[in-house]
């Protein structure tokens, strides 16, 4: 097992220590970006840490704040905030990388390799995007609410539901989702500059299979390939599944080999 270490993001009262686990290995290294409210040990995270093991290649993952061990408060948190910290960490890293991200991770996956095409860095050499939540706090949240939880989230600056993965209600906060209105990608082609895999369950009931389809019709210039897996839910993590992730990433790390 990697032992994490700390990384400080951010400047005055806004710094918080972000625990970063990598594991030294050839290049193209694999970037792990998880899920709203999991952390760098779940078992997709873990089998891509014991793939990097077996093949010789860097992993680096890491907890976002209010997550797992590292500092902050989760209601803080917003999707520039954890973008922030996303960018932070892949800036330790070196070499080409191929970025996986799960759920919420696949949109902060999307929204970093944006930022880093802008400043002309090209080292993603591939995506692997589970259940990809783009615009969850618009398509998946918001316009899901309740008018009771409309109500709720002007009144008291927040919505709480319960969770299948958690006893305690996930709280939804007035500023993650006022924030994740600047980060929006559908309405526009999204560029991502590599090939792209994605990784779906037909019976998730988190991240429809329709809201990964409506991605694919955004990814316009880059070789995208789909995998629709009828029976998987939103986790993808029984062994069938975990070793679909490892043929995804395994390809990507193939072809930027090759490349």
């Amino acid at each position: 097992m990697v032992e994490p270490s700390l990384l400080s993001v951010g400047t005055g009262d806004a710094a918080r220590p972000i625990a970063v686990a990598r594991r030294e290995g050839a290049t193209p290294g694999i970037f792990w970006l998880g899920g709203f409210r999991s952390d760098m040990n779940g078992s997709k995270a873990l089998a891509l840490d014991a793939l990097g093991a077996e093949q010789g290649l860097a992993v680096t993952r890491f907890d976002y704040s209010g997550h797992g061990a590292s500092g902050g408060d989760f209601n803080e948190g917003t999707i520039s905030r954890w973008l922030e910290e996303a960018q932070s960490v892949f800036a330790t890293t070196t070499g080409p990388q191929i970025i996986v991200g799960s759920s919420m991770g696949g949109w902060l996956a999307l929204l970093l390799v944006r930022a880093m095409l802008a400043q002309g860095d090209h080292r993603v050499a591939g995506l692997v995007l589970i259940a990809p939540a783009v615009d969850m706090t618009q398509d998946l949240m918001l316009a899901q609410f309740t008018p009771a939880e409309h109500d709720a989230l002007s009144n008291q600056g927040y919505v709480e539901q319960p969770s299948d993965y958690s006893p305690e209600p996930y709280r939804l906060t007035h500023g993650l989702i006022e924030d994740g209105e600047q980060h929006l990608l559908f309405g526009a082609v999204i560029e991502t500059g590599c090939p792209v895999h994605i990784l779906q369950g037909g019976q998730d009931t988190d991240v429809p299979q329709a809201h990964a389809i409506k991605l694919v019709t955004h990814l316009l210039h880059d070789p995208v390939t789909l995998t629709l897996i009828p029976d998987g839910d939103h986790r993808l993590s029984r062994p069938e599944d975990l070793e679909r992730l490892r043929a995804a990433v395994l390809a990507l790390v193939k072809d930027a080999k090759a490349s």
